[in-house]
């Protein structure tokens, strides 16, 4: 006879106090290695099929919080310490190969799996922040 089904409890609150205290921990070591996070949060994926890690190992070499690193014959992510910054992205010779997904403070979510998307992406973030300053320098507020 089969074991009549056991009903599994979750209790949200424990669930969010593990988050809150990853989050906590996240920022520590960041913070230790003089790193500022400027995204909410995001993710990483690494295509393993695709990867020529055995060949190259750029992206691990590159990554300024060594969450990419070499183990058991292929490239291998620490979710908790990429800070999703695009270098491995740039620096990848296999396009599609990394994908990188975040969200920033104004909820504007990136994406990007290629050097040409990474380029894109800063161009435009940068020529905002340019036009930003110039209305600011050259279009003051007018007092009424």
């Amino acid at each position: 006879m089969s074991e009549p089904n056991k009903s599994i409890s979750i209790d949200i609150f424990q669930m969010l106090l593990e988050s809150s205290r990853k989050k906590s921990h996240r920022n520590e070591v960041l913070e230790s290695l003089g790193i500022k996070d400027y995204f909410v949060d995001g993710s990483i994926e690494i295509d393993k099929k695709s990867c020529r890690g055995v060949d190259c190992q750029l992206c691990i070499k590159v990554c300024p919080t060594s969450a990419l690193y070499w183990g058991y014959g292929q490239v291998n992510i620490i979710e908790e310490l990429c800070i999703h910054c695009t270098a491995c992205v740039l620096v990848c010779m296999v396009d599609d190969c990394i994908k990188v997904s975040r969200r920033r403070p104004n909820n504007k979510i990136e994406s990007f799996s290629n050097p040409r998307q990474v380029y894109r992406l800063l161009h435009s973030t940068s020529s905002e922040k340019r036009l930003n300053i110039v209305n600011r320098v050259f279009h003051p507020r007018r007092i009424l």
